[in-house]
């Protein structure tokens, strides 16, 4: 008789043709993250910030932990009923990507994912899901946030060096005001967020299969 934790096990075959066990690595809820998408993250997310790739113990504990952030969020989106981009807004960022980084060459974009083996479609998807949690913060966060004049005066004095650095021939508060106020709007959605998140852990149930990560 097959036990119960053999079949939490999923059997995936390898493109050399060695069976490899895709183990359940985190129970969020009811959602299952297993030790393949936990991969699948690392390569997207050291492909996307230019890493060197990482498949250690402590990188999969790390990408597990944004999985969770990430399932967390979906079933916030979903419950609540957010705009999602579109099909073709992810293209489009997939293009900026390619003329950005790999001078608009498909064949060169193409060759940097194989070397983290992956594919065009699953970074498409990354970028698509990137699209869709910016929104969502922006819908979420956004209309609570509220920044003064005498904040971004604040801001202005106790930040005069590093204003000077940014602009060394010279500024006013009014010519910086309204940079100013999106930096502190975008710190405070920023917080609004990461607390909500930090609450929302709270009320699911997280659940850990150490053997995943060793």
């Amino acid at each position: 008789m097959m036990s119960a934790s053999l079949l939490c096990l999923v059997l995936s075959t390898a493109s050399h043709g060695a069976v490899v066990i895709d183990r359940i690595a985190v129970v969020v809820g009811k959602h299952v993250i297993k030790t393949s998408d936990i991969e699948k993250d690392l390569r997207l997310t050291e492909f996307l910030n230019r890493e060197k790739l990482d498949l250690t113990a402590r990188a999969k504990k790390k990408a597990a932990e944004r999985l969770i952030d990430q399932e967390i969020i979906r079933q916030e989106i979903v419950t609540g009923a957010y705009r999602r981009p579109t099909d073709a807004e992810g293209a489009a960022f997939a293009k900026q990507l390619e003329n950005d980084r790999f001078h608009g060459s498909t064949a060169e974009l193409d060759s940097a994912l194989a070397k983290y083996r992956l594919s065009a479609a699953q970074l498409r998807e990354e970028l698509l899901w990137q699209l869709t949690v910016l929104r969502f913060i922006d819908e979420r966060f956004r209309p609570g946030v509220m920044v003064s004049d005498d904040d971004v005066k604040s801001y202005y004095d106790g930040h005069q060096a590093e204003l000077r650095r940014e602009n060394p021939s010279g500024f006013t508060l009014e010519d910086l005001q309204a940079k100013i106020r999106q930096t502190l709007e975008g710190e405070q959605i920023n917080q609004n967020f990461n607390e909500w998140l930090e609450d929302a852990r709270k009320r699911y149930r997280i659940e850990y299969r150490q053997e995943a990560f060793e």
